[in-house]
């Protein structure tokens, strides 16, 4: 079951307050960045997070689960209802989020 737009569109409300949030659409779900880096996957109408350190210290009890079939499991965020909670938690994930790969480009070119 793919993610809907509304539920996208819900947590980009929720995260309105931060400056450089950004989505993707990836096979009928979406990768959200934060200030040009993966922090999270909207996968089933669901909130993953990367299980960087800070994630796993504001979510201590939160479940671990794979966005799809195969993915390495994340941290599931069930207090998507918390607006304040969801912009604290991506402000502390964001200095442990790995730096996207830069694509390499062809020779010559």
């Amino acid at each position: 079951m793919a993610s809907s737009k509304g539920y996208l569109q819900f947590l980009l409300d929720q995260l309105s307050n931060l400056e450089d949030i950004a989505y993707r659409s990836m096979m009928g779900e979406y990768i959200l960045y934060y200030r040009g880096k993966i922090a999270a996957y909207v996968c089933e109408d669901r909130l993953l997070v990367k299980p960087v350190p800070a994630a796993r210290e504001l979510l201590p009890h939160a479940p671990m689960e794979a966005p799809y079939p195969g993915a390495k499991e994340m941290l599931l965020v069930e207090e998507v209802d918390d607006r304040s909670f969801l912009q604290h938690l991506l402000v502390q994930m964001e200095p442990q989020l790995p730096e996207q790969k830069k694509k390499k480009t062809a020779k010559g070119k």
